[in-house]
């Protein structure tokens, strides 16, 4: 529960929607081929912000498609999408090690409405494998 001091009142602060991916990454570390992963040169990248740069960057699908297949808002997407970007930057620009992992996500089982049945997990045959 948030305190909002200008009022003077107790706030309840809205709760995080999860975000539908359809798979997780298979590989979950990138970076160059000779670093050690230590706090100094490595950034953490969402499960989330990787399904927003696989479905926008590889499948082509516009942000209002990507907020739809993840049943949140356009705007939501816009904000995971930037910040994916900036960690993508940095392990081309700088040389750090990304990892993949954590964020608000749950799987899809390949049957959601916002799915449609075309997504990666339901197309290569995963089914309902979690």
């Amino acid at each position: 529960m948030l305190f909002a001091a200008k009022w003077g009142k107790q706030v309840m602060s809205r709760p995080r929607k999860w975000r539908n991916v359809c798979s997780l990454p298979e590989i979950i570390r990138f970076g160059p081929l000779d670093s050690q992963i230590n706090n100094n040169n490595s950034v953490n990248m969402t499960v989330d912000e990787y399904e927003t740069i696989r479905l926008i960057d590889l499948e082509g699908y516009t942000q209002e498609e990507c907020a739809r297949q993840m049943d949140v808002a356009r705007t939501t997407v816009q904000g995971i999408y930037s910040e994916a970007r900036k960690k993508v930057a940095q392990l081309l620009v700088k040389g750090t090690v990304l990892k993949i992992e954590g964020g608000d996500y749950k799987l899809c089982d390949g049957f959601a409405k916002s799915c449609g049945g075309v997504c990666r997990r339901h197309r290569h045959g995963r089914g309902n494998r979690r």
